[in-house]
């Protein structure tokens, strides 16, 4: 039973093949015996229940439910209906008679709850071994910290005992276990997924987070779950689209050199700089950014407002039940109880500030990648000194929730010494489906095998077009490809990149003339046409109508034939706008000409 695969793609096709769920439960039951670390789960499911709700999915159907048969883990501080909810504290369990919204959603869609994984106390933590439980083990080295505070959730998946699980990440309890342990971590927009049913942290920055051994099976999940809930006052509709192909050009912001902090380990420094080699290859531009006001950011998490927001949350039972908290909890918590209105205040105010300098710079870029976590560290070191050693972790994930952003933390190779090595890919509120598609590639790339399975990583599909959704198709040619100057104006509409492709053998390019923004226009020909570097995007239909509203002349918008057998509305410019244009149909698309011929047409006049 050992040498079932657990990723989406295997073990649905085990099943399809005829693998009886039984086969499965009997795995994960292997497994954690294998495992022999008593850390991983708080509690688990009998192995007769999780068989009376195999036979209550019926006939393998994916299409309905698409994570039929899954296993799954739940971190203990995020309701199953049940099962007791502890929060890494015994004397604060209840047991409640409903699940989370996200496990309810994840349920309905075929999934099948395995157990409680172990956490860092009331989510307080990046270390993984702040809990009167045995202290998870990191699934390459025992002597290491399995990172927190999503620690059980994240070896369980590394160890291939389930094929994904729950987390939560307020600080970076969704990222720096996935990053210490070889796995995918997903992140996403706060409010995307539902906090409803979790012990809350910090309420306005708390969002439940993915653990699985691929980014797609990561994605996935995140699709299936996502949805605004009535229940979460903090829930917001975010977009959720399919997985498809990446813009095939990102600017990438890194932090500028002088601004890397790595506490001396010069291993992860040299296969961090292996990663952004990476990066390179994939095609991405890379820009350095001064990081020293997203560290003053994070440094904002563990002060004021959100230390008194902690402590809001567990307020009541602590001030009764003190003593049965784990004492760097404590410590930490309590010092909420010398802070004032005043400092909450002083805190929300820093943060706008921080805010509204780093706007621009976040901005300017496509995505952010910087080192999941800046170092491994042995749990000997960490409970020699908790404090300084948890924020170091932090160092880079810290501020994410503050700045409204998502994130997904990336296998990216192995370190000099043999340790995992992960990057975190950044992005805008809402722009979880980019910095998926980059972590895809990179995960592709990398050669890795699955956490600590030693299962290789799948083969990546090739994108597809997605289903109609209502969106529109629209083809650009020039200054709206992605890297662009005008690109910008496409993503600020919400609009999501399809695929590259080239249109049918029927047009010709020209460099427009007097235009404030370098731009082509692209004319369809009865003769002598060529096939056009484009790229196709996807609106709503509202989007659209807006974008095409602003269209100058001499451009408009008609059906443009493509070579991939597709028709769809794009830019067309109108012959008698030509006027002392430049045909640049040679270099068979406007990036080509950008790139290598722009000296032959004077740029004054573009």
């Amino acid at each position: 039973m050992s040498d079932i695969r657990f990723d989406l793609g295997s073990l649905h096709t085990a099943y399809a093949a005829g693998l009886p769920v039984s086969a499965m439960i009997d795995a994960v039951f292997e497994r954690i015996a294998q495992a022999a670390d008593p850390g991983i789960f708080i509690h688990l499911a009998g192995r007769a229940d999780l068989l009376e709700q195999a036979v209550a999915l019926g006939p393998f159907d994916p299409m309905t439910k698409p994570l039929w048969g899954i296993p799954f883990a739940v971190k203990d501080n995020i309701d199953v209906a049940a099962m007791p909810t502890t929060a890494a504290c015994a004397e604060y369990a209840y047991t409640p008679q409903k699940d989370a919204t996200v496990v309810a959603r994840l349920k309905a869609a075929g999934a099948l709850v395995i157990g409680k994984t172990n956490l860092d106390q009331f989510a307080t933590g990046l270390v993984g071994v702040r809990s009167p439980y045995p202290i998870p083990k990191n699934a390459f080295d025992p002597k290491l910290v399995p990172g927190g505070s999503s620690s059980g959730s994240a070896v369980a998946t590394a160890r291939g005992i389930v094929s994904f699980a729950l987390g939560t990440d307020t600080a970076g309890s969704g990222r720096i276990p996935a990053g210490l342990n070889n796995i995918v971590g997903l992140k996403p927009t706060v409010g995307a997924l539902s906090s409803a049913g979790v012990v809350p942290a910090c309420r306005t920055l708390d969002c439940i987070s993915i653990f699985a051994l691929t980014v797609d099976d990561a994605y996935t999940v995140f699709r299936v779950a996502a949805a605004k809930d009535e229940a979460d006052p903090y829930s917001r509709a975010i977009a959720a689209p399919p997985l498809a192909a990446r813009p095939p050009v990102l600017t990438v912001g890194v932090p500028a050199q002088a601004d890397l902090k790595f506490f001396g380990d010069d291993a992860m420094q040299a296969a961090f700089a292996a990663a952004l080699s990476m990066l390179k290859r994939l095609g991405c531009k890379l820009v350095e950014i001064p990081f020293g006001d997203f560290y003053a950011t994070a440094n904002l998490l563990y002060e004021g407002a959100w230390v008194a927001e902690r402590y809001a949350a567990i307020r009541d039972f602590m001030d009764t039940n003190e003593a049965a908290m784990h004492p760097v909890t404590r410590q930490i918590i309590g010092g909420a109880r010398q802070l004032s209105a005043a400092d909450a205040f002083k805190g929300l105010y820093a943060l706008q500030a921080d805010k509204a300098k780093l706007a621009s710079v976040i901005a300017s870029v496509d995505l952010i990648c910087v080192p999941t976590a800046p170092t491994h560290y042995t749990v000997d070191a960490v409970l020699a000194d908790p404090i300084v050693t948890n924020s170091r972790l932090g160092t880079y994930t810290n501020f994410v929730n503050l700045l409204d952003m998502c994130g997904i933390a990336v296998p990216t190779g192995t370190r000099g010494d043999g340790l995992p090595m992960s990057v975190t890919l950044l992005g805008i509120r809402g722009q979880d489906a980019l910095a998926a598609s980059l972590a895809r590639d990179l995960h592709a790339q990398s050669g890795l095998s699955l956490g600590a399975t030693g299962w290789p990583l799948p083969g990546q599909s090739s994108p597809t077009r997605p289903a109609d959704d209502g969106t529109i198709e629209l083809v650009v040619v020039g200054a709206h490809l992605s890297g662009m100057p005008l690109n910008a104006q496409l993503r600020g509409l919400g609009a999501q990149f399809s695929r590259s492709t080239r249109t049918t053998a029927a047009y010709r390019l020209y460099a427009l003339a007097g235009q404030s923004v370098p731009k082509p226009g692209l004319v369809r020909v009865a003769r002598d046409g060529m096939c056009i570097d484009v790229e196709v995007w996807r609106l709503d239909p509202d989007a659209f109508g807006r974008f095409v509203a602003a269209i100058p002349a001499p451009l408009g918008v008609g059906t443009i034939e493509l070579e991939d057998g597709g028709a769809a509305k794009g830019f067309l410019a109108e012959t008698a706008g030509l006027a002392d244009a430049s045909d640049i149909s040679a270099y068979g698309g406007w990036r080509s000409f950008v790139r290598r011929g722009k000296n032959i047409v004077d740029r004054r006049e573009l």
